[in-house]
């Protein structure tokens, strides 16, 4: 099944996704499929998928670095253009940022890479506003992210719904709405829901 067509001269908005992002898999597959939609584009590195994986193989039974190298390759098949790694460029421009944690430069690396215009990650105080703006970066959670999708364009979220619960053997619409609360994006998983309702109304 195709997405639904969106204008063509949207303009469609940039994000590099955390590591804490992509390693929940409705999060993950909601992103993907929003891209798949043409709704967003979602960059990643290396860095960052190699954080997903070993954070997948730490807390995922079953998760071994075959399982990553699967997923990796997945999903950097079916977006080619995807992934970005930062050159030394994108690290000088960071020298002297002030970070809570100087192991996230590599994050901001990459959005500047990728010419981003947000960070999506749930670890908004990590990137404080002030030191962003110096780059032209804007930072937001997931739920953030998704909300004005799911209310601007329902049909086209409501497929990337169902592509989710589609790929997730054993998957339902309760679940599929249940894993987005669970993974810090509850408003979401409300929005969603009432968009489903109203389909079934029609």
């Amino acid at each position: 099944m195709k997405p639904p067509q969106v204008p063509p001269d949207r303009p469609i908005r940039i994000y590099v996704a955390d590591a804490d992002v992509l390693y929940s898999r409705s999060l993950r597959d909601y992103l993907l499929y929003a891209m798949r939609a043409r709704l967003i584009a979602v960059r990643w590195s290396g860095s960052i998928l190699a954080e997903v994986i070993e954070h997948l193989m730490e807390n995922r039974s079953g998760f071994t670095a075959a399982s990553g190298e699967r997923l990796v390759r997945a999903m950097n098949v079916a977006f080619p253009n995807a992934q970005v790694d930062p050159g030394p460029g994108d690290f000088a421009a960071l020298v002297g940022l002030d970070l809570p944690d100087g192991d996230d430069r590599h994050v901001i690396a990459a959005a500047l890479a990728a010419e981003a215009e947000c960070i999506c990650t749930h670890n908004v105080g990590d990137f404080p506003a002030e030191a962003m703006n110096t780059l032209g970066l804007r930072v937001v959670t997931p739920d953030d992210l998704l909300c004005p999708l799911v209310q601007d364009y329902p049909d086209s979220m409501l497929w990337v719904h169902h592509q989710a619960l589609t790929f997730l053997p054993g998957s339902t619409n309760v679940s599929t709405i249940e894993a987005l609360r669970k993974a810090h994006s509850p408003k979401t998983a409300i929005l969603i829901a009432q968009a489903l309702q109203q389909r079934e109304k029609m």
